[in-house]
């Protein structure tokens, strides 16, 4: 039996969206890794949970779950709002869409440098002093980590609202931000329920985190020239093409 999934497979495949959410994700990876979130996570764990740092390997793990879970839920809010903003202008502005591509993709190749630390002045951080207030603010707590973090998080958030604008609706905008908030969430969620675990994980990021750094900004800068060069479109182009034939066998 052959079954027409002309409708499916172009709305999966329209844009760049299987592309870009992966590329999404590892942003959210990378921002985890990155100097901003790994030296801190104890103290943001602390803050989430209302649980004393060094009482965290013993604290309950439902409580470390679902402090985490509040946590993340708060940031995910507002990056998730911001990218359905981005999203929703790329699809307003959609007949400027190669200029404004080959713009963005200047942008991202400057995050990318910034992100090895080739520009300092785009690694500024901004932190928030708020006192640890457990479960109830959890969320709130959550929301002005986005906030107050987002000029360290930039170079790879930034990266994800130039892939949200051009995704040209809000809805993929929403969807890509998404992906970056599961990259950056899921492991709070891991570290805070398996935290005495997870204290080993941190030690090898920060063995590893100069690499680690290097490699992230040497993809967000391979973005940046696809972009600038138009080879992102042809990417598109020949993933609709494998994907767009209409028909599945059965």
């Amino acid at each position: 039996m052959i079954l027409d999934a002309g409708p499916i497979t172009n709305t999966v495949a329209s844009g760049s969206l299987l592309l870009a959410m992966p590329i999404a994700m590892a942003a959210g990876l990378l921002s985890f890794a990155s100097p901003c979130v790994v030296p801190l996570l104890p103290g943001y764990l602390s803050y989430m949970t209302g649980v004393a740092v060094q009482d965290l390997g013993q604290a309950r793990r439902g409580r470390m779950l679902a402090g985490s879970s509040l946590f993340v839920l708060g940031f995910t809010a507002l990056f998730v709002s911001g990218g359905a903003l981005f999203g929703g202008l790329g699809g307003r502005l959609a007949e400027y869409q190669v200029g404004i591509s080959r713009i963005l993709g200047v942008l991202i190749i400057v995050f990318g440098l910034a992100f090895v630390g080739w520009i300092p002045v785009l690694q500024r951080e901004i932190r928030l002093a708020i006192p640890g207030v457990g479960l109830a603010m959890a969320p709130a707590l959550g929301f002005l980590f986005g906030l107050g973090w987002v000029p360290c998080l930039s170079p790879t958030l930034g990266t994800v609202t130039s892939l949200a604008y051009t995704q040209a609706t809000a809805g993929r905008g929403a969807l890509l931000a998404f992906a970056y908030c599961v990259g950056l969430g899921v492991p709070f969620i891991v570290a805070a329920v398996a935290f005495a675990r997870f204290t080993r994980a941190f030690s090898w990021i920060r063995r590893h985190q100069r690499a680690l750094t290097m490699v992230g900004g040497g993809l967000m800068v391979a973005l940046g020239i696809l972009l600038v060069t138009g080879l992102w479109d042809s990417l598109i182009i020949d993933l609709r093409t494998a994907l767009g034939t209409g028909k599945i066998a059965l």
